[in-house]
């Protein structure tokens, strides 16, 4: 993950800001895997011993583009071209005799997975390894593309609704998306393919999709910022509904941890572990999808008894979600609990505890136990 940028002047401030995701020069040469990556057990008790690789973002293209660099345009975007020479490269690495094939990614590299992952299966095929099966999981890619909390022209990549974004960086990348999902939409409206709700119907792999409900990036590009100031209720009541929003965008899909809270990414965090959606950690939910998948490869039966993958929080708001990570000031770097969080946002728990028939102290002790 790491955005993008979608025209010469965005693409120059990232090149002399952000130079890691525009180039692979200054890359260290080791790192260490963490969350979903970490070989320790404890950390990754479902695939500590999986084979893997990571594949570092410097195409700033969310994974999508096909353009090499020319007279007319400075950079290179290759994206989609990247993830299909590191197939092919892989085949001769072992990948040849692998059952499954998982493509994951966070944020940029979510949507990328989902743009991708048909296509990496597709590759496969034609190589002739058709036993292969080919799985995604999206982390934190899922945005809507929703109206703005408040309109912004569209100058740069963070105040920029992320429908106009996709639809210049498509052009700037040359960007590619799969065959299926652009049949769905006209000539030019190829960006709706970015969105998961529209692609995901057309995709063949299975995908699991990790999303937080109050994602930070999402409402970031919407223009919602929780910094200093009291939140007004205008934007409280747009918060909350961004979260119902995202949950109905779920509902059709068979494999999904989707917890209440603010945050951005957590497949690769070491706290991966601790999130829990109605008492199943995303690891366990991640171990019950593989288990499907393979049980019904064999016999096509109903899903496992006592093991969900259909994981969606329903209560209302940011951090209602008792293991929700930490939340930090953005100020001040200080920690909050769910209670301070919500004063912080201008909750008002008089208003609140009225509205719900409830003594405030007793909706301050729901809110502090997270039920």
């Amino acid at each position: 993950g790491g955005w993008y940028c979608f025209n010469r002047e965005n693409c120059d401030t990232r090149y002399d800001t952000m130079r890691r995701l525009m180039s692979s020069r200054e890359w260290p040469a080791t790192r260490v895997g963490t969350g979903i990556l970490s070989s320790q057990p404890e950390e990754n008790p479902h695939w500590w011993n999986a084979n893997m690789v990571f594949i570092p973002y410097c195409s700033s293209d969310v994974w999508s583009g096909a353009s090499s660099k020319s007279e007319k345009n400075e950079y290179a975007f290759m994206g989609a071209l990247i993830i299909q020479e590191v197939i092919k490269e892989l085949v001769g690495k072992g990948l040849n005799t692998a059952k499954v094939l998982l493509l994951a990614g966070s944020s940029a590299g979510g949507t990328g997975v989902l743009l991708n992952v048909d296509r990496v299966a597709e590759q496969l095929e034609e190589m002739g390894y058709q036993g292969i099966q080919v799985r995604g999981l999206a982390d934190s890619g899922w945005f809507l593309d929703n109206k703005q909390y408040r309109r912004t022209d569209c100058i740069d990549t963070i105040t920029c609704a992320p429908t106009e974004a996709i639809r210049r960086g498509i052009r700037y990348w040359n960007g590619v998306v799969p065959e299926r999902c652009k049949l769905q939409f006209k000539e030019g409206e190829e960006w709706n393919c970015f969105f998961g709700y529209k692609i995901y119907p057309t995709l063949r792999c299975p995908v699991f999709v990790v999303q937080w409900l109050f994602d930070e990036a999402q409402l970031t590009v919407d223009n919602v910022h929780l910094t200093g100031q009291p939140v007004q209720e205008g934007q409280w009541l747009y918060i909350q509904n961004l979260g119902r929003e995202l949950r109905n965008t779920l509902k059709d899909v068979t494999a999904s941890f989707a917890p209440a809270c603010l945050s951005h990414e957590i497949i690769t965090r070491n706290h991966w572990t601790d999130i829990q959606v109605k008492g199943t950690s995303l690891p366990r939910a991640l171990h019950c999808w593989d288990r499907s998948l393979h049980e019904s490869n064999k016999n096509g039966k109903a899903p496992l008894k006592g093991c969900p993958i259909h994981l969606i929080d329903s209560c209302p708001w940011p951090h209602c979600n008792p293991s929700c990570p930490t939340i930090r000031d953005q100020f001040t770097g200080q920690e909050m609990n769910v209670i301070q969080f919500l004063m912080h946002m201008g909750f008002d728990v008089q208003k609140m505890a009225q509205q719900q028939g409830l003594e405030p102290s007793k909706l301050l002790g729901m809110l502090s136990s997270g039920n």
